[in-house]
């Protein structure tokens, strides 16, 4: 302003006269126009709902704003943060001096706990984005006995019908167990059929009145069976006595070496297993045919490497060692068969080498192919 002055001032006294009134008049209609320009302004922007219950339905919260400029103010879009939170806002032009509304809605189902979510607001004012924001806390639902054990059988319904024992080391016996409930209108005694030797199962309490919450508690002992890594068996749950619709279940465990007590001196000198590689791809094959491929390996400790187990992840792949018991330095080997199926595409396979090595007891291993 101050440059412009100086500027005009050079002038003839007449035509400084004449360029002062100008730029007075252009300033006047500037500051007229920025005046009248739509200006969105909210009794507040943020809402808190406080507590509300998970099963207590939709909340809703209305924002009222004022157009405090000159022209007409025209809500142009409205965008929430997240699909749990829908807004609805005043579709028609907003005069000077009235008023209008964002309402913002949120839905607390299967969402318990704190929430803080924004809603944003364009439109052709001066300020024309502005950030809404509403929070709180959902106060999470009673859950009735059917959605907290979704499995069932019979009049007994399960929080699963899987039990894993996880890791289990092989000299030791392992508990683990399952909850279970009677949601049906009369006692329900539960037992079991086709228990293999190495698992107890008892139900506590043996008999569940109506209503009542309980446990099967499983005991799993590796010493009972000759197997290593990942194992699963299958039982049969009989309520009152009688067997009902899909009544297996599950029961799984990795079986590992226990290495714990070894001394430092004793680790070090452990059998070591080295493969000369760990995966093969086979490339194009046909399907319907079987490829195989020999893996490798070496025993670099101090011990006999003693094979507990080779797994392979489905019973399209064969395996077929050479000897179980590698002595210190020597080399030994493995073939891997696998019978390609009539699926086309890409072929991953995975097989698992398990071992007395008490740094690599489970080694990976991995066939691919494409099938033609």
């Amino acid at each position: 302003m101050a440059s412009c002055i100086l500027f005009i001032s050079k002038f003839h006294p007449m035509r400084k006269t004449f360029l002062l009134v100008l730029l007075a008049t252009c300033m006047g209609l500037g500051l007229d126009a920025q005046e009248r320009k739509p200006k969105i302004v909210f009794d507040k922007t943020v809402h808190d709902f406080g507590e509300i219950k998970e099963d207590g339905g939709k909340g809703t919260h209305r924002f009222h704003f004022t157009n405090q400029g000159g022209d007409p103010l025209i809500v142009n879009r409205v965008e929430a943060s997240c699909g749990c939170t829908s807004p609805s806002w005043t579709g028609k032009p907003v005069m000077p001096g009235s008023k209008g509304f964002i309402s913002v809605t949120f839905d607390p189902r299967r969402r318990p706990g704190a929430f803080n979510k924004t809603v944003i607001v364009r439109s052709n004012a001066s300020n024309g984005v502005v950030i809404l924001k509403i929070k709180g806390k959902v106060l999470r639902k009673e859950r009735t006995l059917a959605e907290k054990y979704p499995r069932q059988m019979g009049g007994l319904r399960l929080k699963s019908h899987h039990l894993a024992f996880v890791e289990v080391k092989h000299n030791q016996k392992d508990r683990d167990s399952l909850a279970v409930a009677n949601t049906s209108g009369k006692p329900v005694k539960v037992s079991f059929d086709r228990v293999p030797g190495h698992i107890r199962l008892v139900a506590r309490p043996e008999i569940l009145q109506p209503g009542e919450e309980g446990f099967i508690v499983g005991e799993y002992d590796p010493a009972r069976i000759d197997d290593w890594g990942f194992r699963m068996d299958r039982v049969h749950i009989k309520v009152n006595g009688e067997k009902v619709s899909h009544n297996n279940l599950v029961l799984s465990a990795r079986i590992v070496e226990d290495f714990s007590d070894l001394s430092a001196r004793e680790r070090e000198n452990a059998p070591h297993v080295e493969f000369e590689t760990t995966a093969h791809d086979f490339g194009r094959v046909d399907a319907g045919s079987s490829v195989r491929q020999v893996f490798h390996f070496r025993n670099t400790g101090k011990r006999d490497l003693i094979i507990r187990k080779i797994r392979a992840t489905c019973g399209c792949t064969t395996i077929m060692p050479d000897k179980k018991v590698i002595k210190a330095g020597e080399t030994g080997s493995f073939k891997a068969i696998l019978s390609v199926g009539t699926r086309k595409g890409r072929l991953h396979k995975s097989i698992y080498f398990i071992s007395n090595d008490p740094d690599n007891q489970n080694i990976r291993l991995s066939l691919k192919a494409q099938v033609e």
